[in-house]
């Protein structure tokens, strides 16, 4: 059982190790922490956090670091979280402030997170299993292209242009809008996607508004599957690079993580959230993901679906700072789409 000074000393090693990536020794504790005590008293300390296993000596008559389970104490210890500056908090809203639509708002999103943070920037799109295809449109362009256009009623949007292998009047297009229309509109998406599935089966392309109908119906059952698939947006890649003395082996696994996309979903949907809807996952917590070295922060901005905000880094990380600007973005992102959603 590890004392309240024993708690004191522990924070005070993970500050100073994050601070200089140096070991951190009794003697340095003494100089730049009050604790009131003499260094042979932080030694005892010191050696309790190392019995605990929350400490350990990279080198022989080193000082100490902590160890993933430390930084786990040191995390489910922090009483609160520093808010952000005025100035970060100003950044924030300058960076999701004209945002178009959810697209945007979730690229935006991690722009400024991994700004403020120095780490790579997660967000997850919402579920949109059971959004409902508020709007379908299509916009007639040069060369016998075709826009389509796809709105959810949870704000996402779908751009798609498709080759028509047909001409066409201006009758044609309108029709093949109100058929496609009657197909996915007020329905779910999964709905939509399983009516342009039996009417696609059903196609005579002998007929010319079949043969019409074909290349848009087969872009809006791609564009709705994509709606189903859960999908991340990702930004400061290339901070792994400039952190890669903090991973004692290769960064390629997080990497490779972070090409395929499916394994940082299974981490962020399994991570458990506490009252204020951040999740914290650090170090061995996730060697199950191929992701030992690394630890991941994230807040919940749309708890209705579990959508998170996070940051991934290696585990030698400020981890107030950095839960503070997660805490602060995710309300910033919740707040700016639920005021979308009353404004429709």
């Amino acid at each position: 059982m590890v004392s309240e000074r024993g708690l004191q000393v522990l924070r005070a090693i993970v500050q100073d190790y994050v601070e200089t990536r140096e070991p951190v020794g009794s003697k340095t504790i003494v100089e730049r922490h009050a604790f009131g005590v003499s260094a042979a008293t932080i030694r005892n300390d010191m050696a309790q956090l190392e019995d605990e296993e929350l400490i350990a000596a990279p080198h022989t008559s080193s000082g100490r670091v902590p160890t993933d389970k430390g930084y786990r104490v040191f995390v489910d210890h922090l009483s609160q979280l520093r808010p952000l500056s005025t100035a970060q908090r100003t950044a924030i809203s300058t960076f999701l402030e004209g945002a178009t639509d959810l697209d945007d708002v979730l690229a935006r999103t991690v722009r400024a997170l991994t700004t403020l943070t120095g780490q790579v920037a997660i967000v997850q799109y919402p579920s949109f299993a059971q959004a409902h295809v508020s709007h379908v449109e299509l916009v007639a362009l040069e060369g016998g292209r075709m826009l389509v256009i796809l709105v959810t009623d949870t704000g996402r949007v779908s751009q798609r242009m498709t080759q028509l292998r047909t001409g066409y009047e201006a009758d044609d297009l309108t029709r093949l809008r109100d058929r496609v229309a009657a197909l996915v509109t007020g329905r779910s998406v999964r709905q939509g996607a399983q009516a342009v599935a039996g009417e696609f089966v059903a196609l005579d392309v002998e007929r010319h508004d079949d043969l019409l109908a074909s290349a848009v119906l087969r872009v809006v059952a791609e564009e709705l599957e994509e709606f189903r698939q859960d999908k991340l947006v990702m930004a400061g890649t290339a901070n792994l690079a400039r952190r890669e003395q903090d991973f004692r082996s290769s960064i390629y696994p997080l990497l490779e993580a972070i090409e395929e996309q499916v394994t940082l979903l299974r981490l962020m949907s399994e991570m458990v959230a506490d009252d204020e809807g951040l999740s914290v996952s650090i170090g061995r917590e996730n060697e199950a993901f191929g992701l030992a070295e690394a630890s991941v922060l994230a807040g919940d901005y749309d708890p209705a679906t579990h959508a998170r905000v996070g940051v991934l880094g290696p585990t030698r990380m400020d981890y107030a700072t950095n839960l503070a600007a997660v805490r602060t973005v995710a309300h910033y992102v919740g707040r700016l789409l639920e005021d979308d959603e009353r404004s429709r």
